[in-house]
């Protein structure tokens, strides 16, 4: 069985007009990262609550906590930022998830003990509060390529991970060798595609990112987290600082959403899944 999620806010800063879109496409899973032009990091406990309850009364429930947590140098001052990690993890609660997204540190590449060491603390502080964090693989932190992965793999206990098929072609990594090596050490899957020779970013199954393949390797229950970045939207600056290189062109962020979402389903159904209710079944 397989379930979608996605990143709304790339649909609207609007949590009225994302919760709709979610409906329309029959998506009731989010990966939270902002609403109203806000960070989740930086939600306060009403708003949490606020949202919270809009989400659910519409019947959408929180997959993940789509933190930026460990997106910072790695010369960070740990103890401090303590207090950010301790901040989301409280957020999750608010919102009724035990996942939170998370990544490996910039310009550490020669740092690996200390990345290490970082992650498992993270690690460790979530689970004061019955948090898992999941490592995404993300271009110019540590873990950026599977061979840095598979490090921090062998060494960080507990530490679940998301696959990013784009990511990885963006980081000159091969589709197919970095399935072989991670689909068995992935819990789930952020979805967008690109071109690896231009770096344009297309609707899944329009790019280098083989995720006919994907999906046909994989065996069991998972949610695949839409995050199409085919359209600039409010608050990408804030989370990558790359130029964003499209292909295809949108009237909006909507229909560049909804395209997104198509190019995926027909992917499943092209892989014999069948839409019933708000999963795919085969």
């Amino acid at each position: 069985m397989i379930k979608i999620s996605a990143f709304a806010d790339e649909i609207s800063k609007d949590l009225d007009t994302q919760i709709e879109v979610l409906k329309q496409n029959n998506i009731h899973l989010i990966e939270l990262r902002s609403i109203g032009g806000i960070n989740v990091k930086n939600f306060t406990d009403q708003q949490a609550e606020k949202y919270y309850e809009k989400l659910t009364q519409n019947g959408i429930a929180v997959w993940s906590i789509g933190s930026p947590l460990g997106k910072v140098d790695i010369t960070v001052d740990f103890c401090e930022y303590e207090k950010q990690i301790r901040r989301v993890c409280e957020i999750a609660k608010k919102f009724h998830t035990d996942k939170i997204r998370m990544f490996s540190f910039f310009n550490a590449y020669d740092k690996a003990d200390l990345v290490m060491q970082y992650l498992q603390k993270m690690v460790q502080i979530g689970r004061e509060y019955g948090v898992d964090m999941y490592h995404e693989n993300e271009k110019e932190i540590f873990g950026d390529t599977v061979e840095r992965v598979l490090q921090i793999y062998k060494s960080v206990e507990g530490l679940k991970y998301i696959y990013d098929p784009a990511n990885f072609i963006q980081c000159e990594q091969d589709s197919l060798c970095a399935q072989q090596a991670l689909l068995d050490k992935t819990d789930y899957f952020h979805i967008k595609d690109v071109i690896a020779q231009t770096g344009e970013l297309v609707p899944a199954g329009y790019g280098d990112g083989k995720i006919t393949q994907l999906i046909e390797q994989i065996d069991g229950d998972f949610v695949f987290t839409i995050e199409p970045h085919l359209a600039i939207f409010e608050g990408y600056s804030t989370i990558d600082n790359a130029e964003m290189k499209n292909k295809f062109t949108f009237t909006s962020n909507i229909q560049a959403f909804n395209a997104a979402v198509k190019s995926f389903k027909d992917i499943l159904v092209k892989c014999g899944y069948v839409e019933e209710c708000d999963k795919f079944i085969k």
